[in-house]
């Protein structure tokens, strides 16, 4: 492991005072990224801003004061939880001795350490590549060469910079392109799933709220469940039962967290349109971490740069997870709290999550109508194709015919009339 000085987290700067963070809670979440590659943090801690200086983000003898401890403890690595600039981040590894990373960079390493599929690894270089970009403007300054061009019509020839970001810019286009591929067949993927009734429902929230772990509690599945900031970038699908017989397509996405740079939700988008195009989204809130409000917050901000309506209470529920992990009294005050639309569960032990599948269900149907048809048996080919195509919820076979009592999707409605309207007993 490198040992690394992390979470040098600047207070003092304003934030939305309605979900406000205390500067230890940042720090741990720093550090908790930090460890999410394995890195061995060998000190901590909050520096005190009064102003941000141009040069070095931190004063003089803020820069002197972290110095001796990179020096003492060896480090080979500096994470400093803020945005830093190419001229900050240049000053202050040359002041350091050590290499230095700010948050948007951190962020890049754990989505390049995490992503195992193409889209993932093609995901994670583009954004990786529009952040490089940004920076070369100040990053290439001090130089001056130029190659090319001469006379009138060249111009003063192309600089080292424009070289750089043309090169940068034409490899953006390539993933680009390849990313619009994966739109396309996820698009195609959606589409033949919406010609079969399952509804498809998605899991979003915070980094590390429980998504996976309760995606496995539902699904049967084994995604790598971890308590890791990031434990899961690439998307994963599985069919869940709902109570009454009915199943749904459940996806787990990739965990959101604050101050990300829209450039990495940008580059995410091909993976998150399976959130945008869901019926139902699940919010999954870590309901026992301190900042579960202002976790909340950043969700609910990262949905809206989606074109998701977070607060429609018909598309999205809250669900509060890891009650177990919360006292007596807290957690009895919580339960009587979810009269409010939430749903608290606990995805490690199974608390809750029968409530959770029966309101999936019944936010599913609410949009669907139920209808009781007796269908002739030797009529097999319109058997199969409500099978296929609507929701069967209960079969009686008798001497008269095969009783269905159907819900049917609304994109079916008129063809349903069309194809088994002749059969309808209500």
């Amino acid at each position: 492991m490198v040992p690394v000085i992390a979470g040098l987290r600047p207070a003092g700067e304003g934030e939305n005072a309605a979900v406000q963070r205390s500067p230890e809670a940042k720090l741990e979440e720093a550090v908790g990224l930090t460890q999410a590659i394995d890195l061995d943090v060998v000190a901590a801690r909050v520096v005190r801003l009064q102003a941000p200086r141009p040069a070095t983000l931190f004063g003089t003898g803020k820069v002197d004061e972290i110095g001796a401890i990179v020096k003492q403890e060896e480090a080979g690595l500096v994470i400093v939880d803020h945005p830093l600039s190419p001229v900050q981040q240049r000053n202050l590894e040359k002041a350091w001795g050590a290499k230095v990373l700010d948050r948007t960079a951190l962020i890049l390493e754990i989505f390049g350490a995490r992503a195992r599929t193409r889209e993932g690894t093609l995901q994670v270089e583009l954004a990786h590549l529009k952040w490089q970009k940004s920076r070369l403007v100040r990053t290439w300054t001090h130089l001056e060469r130029q190659r090319g061009g001469f006379g009138f019509l060249g111009g003063p020839g192309e600089t080292q910079i424009e070289a750089d970001r043309r090169q940068i810019q034409e490899r953006i286009s390539r993933i680009e392109r390849e990313l619009e591929e994966v739109k396309r067949t996820r698009g195609l993927h959606r589409a033949n799933r919406r010609k079969v009734p399952h509804p498809t429902v998605a899991l979003v929230g915070y980094t590390n709220a429980g998504k996976s772990t309760l995606f496995n509690r539902l699904t049967d599945a084994n995604v790598l469940s971890q308590d890791l900031l990031f434990a899961t970038l690439d998307p994963t699908l599985r069919r869940i039962r709902l109570p009454h017989g009915g199943e749904a397509i459940l996806s787990d996405t990739v965990g959101f967290i604050s101050e990300l740079p829209t450039h990495l939700v940008a580059a995410f988008r091909a993976t998150l349109e399976e959130v945008v195009a869901a019926d139902l989204i699940l919010h999954v809130r870590d309901i026992s971490h301190a900042d579960s409000d202002a976790q909340a917050a950043d969700v609910l901000k990262t949905l809206d740069l989606l074109g998701v309506e977070a607060r429609d209470s018909r598309r999205v529920i809250e669900v509060w997870n890891k009650v177990d992990l919360l006292d007596p009294e807290r957690h009895a005050k919580l339960l009587a709290e979810t009269g409010s639309g939430a749903v608290a569960v606990s995805a490690l032990t199974g608390e809750g999550t029968d409530a959770l599948l029966a309101r999936v269900e019944a936010v599913l149907a609410a949009g669907r109508s139920t209808r009781h048809l007796c269908v002739p048996v030797e009529d097999g080919e319109l058997l199969a194709w409500l099978h296929r195509s609507v929701e069967v919820i209960a079969r009686n076979d008798t001497e008269a015919g095969v009783e269905l009592t159907v819900r049917i999707p609304q994109r079916q409605a008129d063809l349903f009339r069309s194809r088994a309207g002749r059969y309808l007993t209500d």
